[in-house]
């Protein structure tokens, strides 16, 4: 048995090869006339391996299209501009879910969204401000955005010492390790040459 992984070759289940004139089995698949998209596989032809390969030579993909539509298929948005299946107003009235209905009370998954949105913009902002992808997150630790100061920096530190220090939590010892992260974090920015 010839080995069917990584080329693309599948059982016949009985197909001939869809080449005028060949009787050898179909086992290669080729675009058919109407083109697979989200709401469907398509229209498939099936080919022996030299036919395929005949065939891939010769396709078009847009033969038979405008410059416009050249232009369009070609762009990264394709595709964006068309309404999902889960999103539309119909959906729903088969089995598939209606997201656009879709209730989020406890924003388990919106604020996450935005916290991971707010993140990556800081993370954008610290790059521009000269801060290495080490120190961007020791400014997360400290809470701090890109555009802190040195004096900033101080007043942050002295205010999380407090806060995690057992000496000001009445000998609690169970924020050692944020307080170890702290001063960590600390000890790299204030040698970090957007401090300078």
């Amino acid at each position: 048995m010839r080995q069917t992984r990584f080329h693309g070759r599948h059982e016949t289940r009985g197909r001939t090869c869809d080449w005028p004139g060949c009787a050898e089995a179909g086992e290669y698949r080729a675009p058919g006339g109407r083109a697979s998209g989200a709401d469907g596989p398509g229209d498939f032809r099936w080919f022996c391996l030299d036919h395929v390969r005949e065939f891939n030579a010769g396709y078009d993909y847009f033969e038979g299209m405008s410059a416009d539509e050249i232009f369009r298929a070609q762009s990264p948005l394709h595709g964006w501009e068309q309404q999902a299946r889960a999103f539309r107003p119909d959906a729903g009235i088969d089995s598939t879910p209606r997201w656009a209905d879709f209730a989020d009370p406890l924003e388990a998954i919106s604020a996450r969204a935005r916290a991971h949105a707010r993140l990556r913009r800081e993370g954008m902002a610290a790059a521009q401000a000269g801060f290495t992808p080490t120190e961007q997150r020791a400014l997360e630790v400290m809470g701090l955005g890109a555009d802190a100061d040195r004096r900033t920096l101080r007043l942050r530190y002295s205010r999380l010492l407090r806060q995690y220090h057992p000496d000001h939590n009445g000998g609690d010892r169970g924020h050692e390790r944020r307080l170890q992260q702290v001063v960590e974090a600390y000890q790299l920015l204030k040698r970090a040459r957007a401090f300078a």
